[in-house]
This record gives structure tokens, sequence and C-alpha cells, in this order.
């Protein structure tokens, strides 16, 4: 390309000095003619014929300059098209693209007329329209064997068509809104590890068939090790994958020679990619009508963040498409920077102008999303020493709010995912923790204390050195996280800092600790289980105002009968029901309801409420830490 534009740049100055000396020569004419004064018209008419001679030669030199210009230019742009281009077809589309497209204003159903099919559909058959694949009750043992291979019913889903009809949840808004018709290339990265067949082709053509040709550049699968050796679980993804990659469009097969993780393979095919935006997708999805366009329109617009699909919800059990309009969550997180959903707040309800409107979220999953490729690398991509899987997602939230535009959910775009049952296959002991441990060293400032009380057997030293990715915050010219609780997540509610009590509660008599069981929903029947000291689940703050919280939820007790059974709920403030009295005498404490005046005590892996008995070891239960009465003299009692 640069050739190119060199040649026609000297193909321009030829010409320009052969005007300008025909010019010089004409003047010089001009003046001789003059001085000499001829008289005559036979001497006028023989001047007129030199310039005549003169200018004919000039116009035939100047067309085979320009007929071999042509040439020239047509052989290069061929051959730079050639190598671009995975195929002739691609070479087809980008051409056709740039005389179609005038970058005019259109609604999402506009680019209906691009969309093409390439597998059998199957109208009518198992899953159309998004339905349910009951399996029959002879085919049990093989369901649950697949079940157990991929956390997800992989039988009922091998019944499906790769390109069946699923419903159509896009707000009645998401038809009015305008997008440029020339937008900008994608290259859609999907890691896969021990995938199953069925669901890691489905994501591919689902994805193929509802992109308009001319703006997917391409597809890379990236193969993070799978077992997929003749004798081990998954041999499909071997040859089989290969054979196949080499018929599709557009599709590209990478494999990493050892197991990486999430994050690292990931970086692995933005490396790889060469299309104008980055679109990260699991292996098991399903692309919808107007998926993508919406999210290059945004990205067009504003560079500077990532955008994320609206996720629906297809279900493990048996591959049901779920039907719901709107999108009314965003991404939030714990402090113990595990990611999770909330409601949208007030103001944010009130800035969205209509239902098709991006919502602005604090985090994201980190499953789906879409950036700028080359912001993705300037923010910084992924810190390249998280391993495996989990806080990525953390990470690259914080970064993109404190030093770019940050994290959009795009309510007109829409991506299916299933979410499994259970991960089928582990990542190496404390790698979130690892990873944890540097999205708070780098990003959370001072408050990396909270995320240290919520997790206290965890230290700074465990996450290893983060002496780069603290000079890119630099850099970037990040604010603070101060800045970021304020002004994106001002509803978080902030802990206490120096609470009555805090940490694991363990209970005297049982030598167990107070666990949510992982019931961590308004209604949730808490009980007892081995003490673990990994936070989570066990993790308990005896507030200022008396509460037991975890998370956002409280102990509730409604009633002071025998046969009442604590639970969690959403902490309302108000004391009442979720007001207790803990006082620790010696070796342990009661923990009493201030209304009902009755006591927690352990019974088995149960609590149960009974009448209060100081001298009753199943009663007596001791907080981790009392950092109340601990207070360094001078400290700050709050965190701003």
């Amino acid at each position: 390309c640069l050739f190119v534009c060199l040649f026609v740049c000297l193909f321009v100055f030829i010409i320009t000095i052969n005007l300008l000396s025909f010019s010089l020569e004409t003047i010089k004419e001009t003046t001789k003619e003059k001085q000499i004064k001829r008289k005559t018209k036979e001497e006028e008419n023989g001047i007129l014929n030199n310039k005549n001679n003169f200018w004919n030669k000039r116009m035939r030199l100047y067309i085979r300059y320009l007929f071999i210009a042509i040439l020239f230019i047509l052989l290069c742009w061929s051959i730079f098209s050639w190598k671009k281009a995975s195929n002739s077809s691609q070479l087809i589309e980008r051409v056709a693209e740039k005389l179609h497209h005038k970058s005019k204003p259109v609604t999402i159903d506009y680019f209906k007329q691009f969309y093409k099919y390439s597998a059998e559909r199957q109208p009518g058959g198992a899953g159309w329209d998004g339905a349910a694949v009951i399996n029959a009750a002879g085919e049990k043992e093989i369901e649950e064997k697949k079940m157990k291979e991929y956390g997800f019913n992989e039988l009922s889903s091998s019944k499906i068509s790769l390109e069946r009809a699923i419903p159509d949840n896009r707000v009645d808004a998401c038809f009015n809104v305008k997008y440029p018709s020339d937008l900008p290339t994608a290259s859609v990265i999907i890691i896969f590890y021990n995938e199953a067949w069925s669901t890691l082709l489905r994501t591919i053509h689902t994805v193929i068939a509802r992109s308009p040709p001319q703006f997917l550049y391409e597809i890379i699968l990236v193969d993070d090790a799978s077992l997929k050796a003749p004798d081990e679980p998954y041999p499909h993804l071997a040859q089989k994958l290969e054979d196949y990659v080499d018929k599709m469009p557009k599709l590209k097969l990478i494999r990493s020679p050892k197991r990486v993780g999430l994050t690292q393979a990931r970086l692995i095919g933005a490396d790889n990619a060469q299309g104008d935006v980055l679109v990260f997708l699991d292996s098991h999805c399903e692309a919808t009508y107007g998926w993508l366009e919406p999210m290059l329109a945004r990205l067009q617009e504003n560079r500077r963040m990532a955008v994320v699909p609206s996720i629906e919800v297809i279900t493990w059990r048996n591959f049901e498409y779920l039907r719901s309009k709107g999108s009314f969550s965003r991404g939030i997180f714990r402090w113990d920077l595990m990611f999770n959903w909330g409601p949208l707040p007030k103001h944010e309800r009130e800035r969205r102008k209509t239902e098709a409107y991006p919502i602005k979220s604090p985090t994201m999953a980190g499953g789906l999303f879409a950036m700028d490729r080359r912001y993705f690398f300037e923010s910084g991509a992924y810190d390249r020493k998280l391993i495996y899987w989990g806080g990525e997602n953390v990470e690259m939230s914080f970064r993109l709010w404190m030093c770019g535009d940050g994290i959009e959910i795009i309510p007109c775009s829409r991506v299916g995912h299933v979410f499994r049952e259970r991960a089928p296959y582990k990542s190496p002991d404390g790698s979130t923790d690892h990873n944890s441990i540097r999205v708070a060293e780098v990003w959370m400032d001072e408050f990396k204390e909270i995320f240290y009380s919520f997790r206290a057997n965890l230290k700074p030293e465990m996450g290893g050195d983060v002496t780069e990715r603290k000079k890119l915050r630099d850099k970037l010219q990040c604010k603070s996280f101060k800045w970021y609780l304020q002004n994106i997540i001002p509803e978080l509610e902030l802990p206490d800092k120096y609470p009555y009590g805090r940490g694991d509660i363990k209970n005297l008599g049982t030598n167990s600790c107070l666990d949510t069981l992982a019931q961590n929903n308004a209604g949730g029947r808490p009980g007892l289980y081995p003490c673990h000291k990994m936070g989570t689940n066990q993790f308990f703050i005896f507030t200022k105002r008396k509460e037991i919280w975890h998370d956002g939820l409280c102990v509730d007790l409604d009633s002071h009968a025998d046969t009442a059974k604590v639970k969690m709920w959403s902490c309302h403030k108000q004391a009442g029901n979720q007001e207790w009295i803990h006082q620790r005498i010696g070796e342990g404490g009661l923990i009493q309801h201030s209304v009902h005046n009755r006591c927690l005590e352990g019974l088995g892996d149960q609590i149960v409420v009974r009448q209060c008995d100081k001298n009753n070891r199943k009663q007596l239960w001791v907080f981790e830490s009392y950092p109340d009465a601990n207070v360094p003299a001078g400290a700050k009692r709050t965190w701003m």
C-alpha cells in the first residue's frame, strides 16, 4: 500500500514537471513572437501548427504515463487485497462494501439483507424457536455422562440445528435506533477448552450467519490445550476440527502448546487479530439478529471504552432459549472482588432516554465484550501476569473507568449464553486469589484494606510483582479509586472500618463456623460448616448498627418461637428483626436477638433459636476479630 502511494506521488510529480516545462516553452515562444513581430498569416499559421504538434506529442506522452500508472496501481491493489483477505470471497465483499455503503444512517433491519445461512436450519425441528429439548427416558445414562463431561446437557444440544431460530427479545425501541451503514470490522475471538462439538460449532455458525460479512473480518479460535488425543475425552477437537475450519470462511484456529487459562489465551487471540474491533465470546453462545452492529456503532462513536451485549440465558438442563425483554441489570462487585449483578440505580434509570439507551456498568462479567483493538492494547490489554481465570474482568473494569470512558451494556445487542451447572474442569488452587491480590494492589489505593479484611488469609506478596502495572497506571494518568467509588458506583456500601466484629463466627460447642451455605440470596438459610479461614461464605461483619452482615444480606429473625429459623435477608438498616446483641466475655459470648430475646444455638449443621443460656457452649460464639476494641491511637474511623 505504501509502495502504491509512493508511485502515485512520483507519477503526479512527473506530470507536474512536464506541465511546467510545457508552460515555460509556450511562454518563451509567445515572447519571441512579440519581439520579432511576425506579420504574415503564413508564419502565424506555421507557429500554430508547431504548437499543435508540440501539444499532440505531450498528450501522447501523458496518455502513456496514465495507462502505465493505472495498470501498476491495479496490480499492487490486487496483491495487497489478496494478502489481506482470507479468501477471494472476502476480497469481493470488501470491494462491494466500499461501493455500496455511503455511511448513511440506517435502522438495524437494513443489515438483514447481508445475513447468510450455511447450515441446515430444520424448521420445526428440535429446539426450534428456542424451545427446550427433552430427551427420552431411555437416554438418561448418556445424558448424565455428557453432563459430567461438559457441565450442561450436551445430548439435548447435539439434536439442535447449528443455526436454529431463536426468540427476538429486543425491545421495540431498538428498531428505531439509527446506525451508520459503514462500520468498523470485527475480529471475533473464541477461547475453548474441552468444549462440546455442538456448542462450539453453534457459536461459530450463528456468528457467521447473523453478522454482515463486510464487518466480520475473521473468527479466531484459540484452543487452550484441550484434551484431544485419541485416547482422551475430546478427540473431536483434533483433526476433525481442523478439517472443519479449513472449509469455513474467515475461520482461523490457533493451538496453545500448553494450558495457559482464559486470560492468556485471549491475549493469544488478540495478538493475532487484524480487525478494527476485538469481540470476545465464550465457546457456548448463540448470536442473535443484530448482535454485532450496535456494538460496532458505539465503538465507532467512542473507542475509549468496552461495550457488552445483553447476555441472555440458554438453560443448561435442556437448551431452552429464554424469552425475556428488557435489560435492567448492571455489573457491580463485592468487596472480596467477585463480580455480581445489581439493579439499575435511580440516577441511571433517569439518565437513559429510552430502553434502547446504553447502560453504564461499573463492572462487566468479562465473558462477552468488545473493544477497539488499538485501544485494547493502548489501555493495557490484560495483565499478562494474571493466571488462568478470575479477577481479570474486575481489573479491566476498574482500569476502563479510572483511565478511560468506562463500560456500557448495549441493550439492543443480545447474545445467548449457556450458564453451566458447574465447570467441568478446574483451575489451579489459588489462581483467583493471586489475580485478585494484583487487582487490589494496583487499583484500589487505600481501599485495598477492605479487600484484605474480607480475605484475611491473603497477603500482598501472594500476587507477585505489580511494578509494571503500577507504571501503566501512572502512564495512563488514571483517576483514584476514591473517584471511582464516588462517581461510578456511589450506591456501593462501604463496610465499617472498625466494626464490633469481623471475619468468621465460630461456635464453641461444635467448633464449626456460621456459613451461608452458598444460599446468598434473600430467604437463604445459613447453617454451620467446618471453619476454613477463606472468608467467602463464612465472612460476616457485626456492624455498628448491630447487624450480622454478609454482602448486603443480614441475619434476620422474625419470631421468638423455638421452631423459628434465622434467614438471610436484604439489610434494611431499620434494626427490628435484624438487630442483635453480642459481647465477648472471656472465651466467647451469646448472640442474642434484641427484640425476641432469643439466642442462636448450634445444633449439628443447623442453627436454631433457643432461650438464652450463657452456660451452654453451643450458644457461645466468637468473631475472628474485634476491630472496635483495637482501634490504633489517632486512626481515622471512616474510609472517606
